[in-house]
């Protein structure tokens, strides 16, 4: 009969196995080609090393271009501009994250009365967020962009007020952030990755990551 502590000793002192996609990371200089403090939080949690580039460049596209194309499009863009600033061995992730309604863009709000305006349209209705990822080498691009449906419940004006007035989200697509209390009280269902509404689709980027090392 096998004894049940030695077998549970052996694999406690078996040595931690090490994950092949961060050991081979290791080989380039990773870089995340943004300022947002979400976006940083999460590739961190994700194990990799890496350095911020912030693009100073002002973004635009093409206006016949589709709407859901967009985030793809300002990513690969916000890629382009870096890469003059960029040298050696280096792995360039850049991301645009967009609210989409009806096949409409909501941009970050421009003041307070706009971002009230932008929930009071999102209380009670379904939007899309997609965000455009780009991963860049000297030598290959991959481009993708995840898209996550948000349905939200109905939300006061008082509800949006008060999450206006302390969290004050106007560096925010959509006028919010689903990590923040409005997420918590106000989002009905989401269909998709979550992160990627936070600001990076972190499951899509990691097994695009794999594939393109």
């Amino acid at each position: 009969m096998y004894d049940i502590w030695n077998i549970i000793n052996s694999f406690i002192l078996l040595p931690t196995p090490k994950l092949m996609i961060i050991e081979k990371l290791r080989k380039y200089d990773v870089i995340l080609g943004s300022q947002s403090p979400r976006r940083k939080k999460l590739l961190k949690g994700m194990g990799l090393n890496f350095k911020i580039k912030i693009c100073c460049e002002k973004e635009n596209y093409p206006k016949d271009l589709k709407a859901e194309d967009i985030a793809k499009f300002i990513a690969k863009q916000k890629a382009d501009f870096l890469l003059k600033e960029l040298s050696g061995n280096y792995l360039l992730i850049t991301v645009d994250t967009i609210v989409l309604k009806n096949n409409k863009l909501l941009n970050k709000p421009k003041n307070i009365h706009d971002a009230i305006r932008i929930l009071k349209d999102l209380s009670g209705t379904t939007h899309n967020v997609i965000s455009g990822v780009c991963i860049k080498s000297i030598k290959k691009e991959v481009i993708f962009s995840s898209i996550t449906k948000v349905v939200f419940n109905n939300i006061s004006e008082s509800e949006i007020n008060y999450y206006i007035n302390k969290y004050k989200p106007y560096d925010k697509a959509g006028s919010y952030g689903i990590q923040e209390w409005i997420g918590a009280i106000g989002v009905k269902q989401i269909h998709g990755s979550f992160n990627n509404v936070v600001g990076l689709p972190t499951s899509e980027l990691y097994q695009k990551l794999k594939l393109f090392i």
